[in-house]
């Protein structure tokens, strides 16, 4: 038996992607290659716009391909499987502590991180929603046995509410999971994992944290430092560890960053 853990890539968008793409093209002949429409304005704007829509859709599939084979965990580049290294590499704890990994997924980094922390217990929490279908409670168990970890259990959760008194662990670690929620506030939102921390504790939170989707970070870094977080670092994962400078770019990753410290 062997873990899966999918892809950060769903197959999904791709087909999506391709399908348009045929949809668009199929549009294009139809328009500029039968007599449905009589020459004119009208059918050669149609003309113009199908022919701009299939472009715009071949080249969302060409990126989903190569997002696809770069994050393939059995692929060439395992992009995926580095950056999960890496966070879980923050992640060193004495025998006895209790971790939570926000967002869990298909269980990599909580699995990691409990493969790193054998004498500790993690937590993985996932609302698993509609986005990554493939992705659910099953797997992440799957997983942990195909890896020969028991020492990690998963349950539904939801990272704006987390079900779990104040300073419940002693880390808590998450991936590329809150630029996906709705928000206008995602500081809250890392306010809220952190509020389960207990002091001394350790975070590792791993994500896009761009202006546009997070506000200033260097003064949340500041305003951590001022309630009393030690250790604080923005660390830079697109200066070629994990994530290569150019990938960042073209992969829409631009921004990530690993925040740590201890509370």
């Amino acid at each position: 038996m062997k873990a899966d853990y999918k892809n950060w890539m769903p197959k999904g968008m791709i087909y999506s992607f391709a399908a348009g793409t045929a949809a668009a093209c199929l549009l294009l002949l139809l328009t500029g290659c039968t007599g449905i429409l009589s020459p004119g304005t009208v059918k050669t704007v149609l003309i113009v716009l199908f022919a701009i829509l299939a472009l715009v859709l071949l080249g969302m599939s060409i990126w989903s391909i190569l997002m696809y084979r770069s994050f393939d965990y059995n692929g060439k580049r395992q992009l995926s499987r580095q950056i999960i290294d890496y966070i879980a590499g923050y992640v060193k704890l004495t025998k006895g502590c209790r971790i939570l990994d926000v967002g869990c997924g298909s269980g990599a980094l909580a699995i990691a991180v409990a493969k790193g922390n054998r004498d500790s217990t993690v937590t993985g929490i996932d609302r698993w929603g509609k986005e990554y279908a493939s992705f659910n409670k099953n797997l992440c168990e799957r997983n942990a046995q195909a890896e020969g970890v028991q020492n990690v259990h998963f349950q539904q959760g939801d990272a704006t509410h987390l079900e779990f008194p104040d300073e419940s662990f002693d880390a808590v670690t998450s991936n590329y999971v809150y630029h996906n929620i709705p928000s206008n506030d995602r500081q809250a939102i890392l306010l809220e994992t952190l509020r389960t921390l207990k002091k001394g504790g350790t975070f590792a939170i791993h994500d896009i944290f761009s202006v546009s989707k997070y506000g200033d970070m260097q003064s949340f870094v500041k305003k951590l430092q001022n309630m009393g977080y030690q250790k604080v670092e923005l660390i830079d994962t697109t200066n070629g560890t994990p994530i290569r400078k150019s990938e960042a770019g073209w992969m829409g990753l631009s921004g990530s960053a690993l925040l740590t410290g201890i509370k």
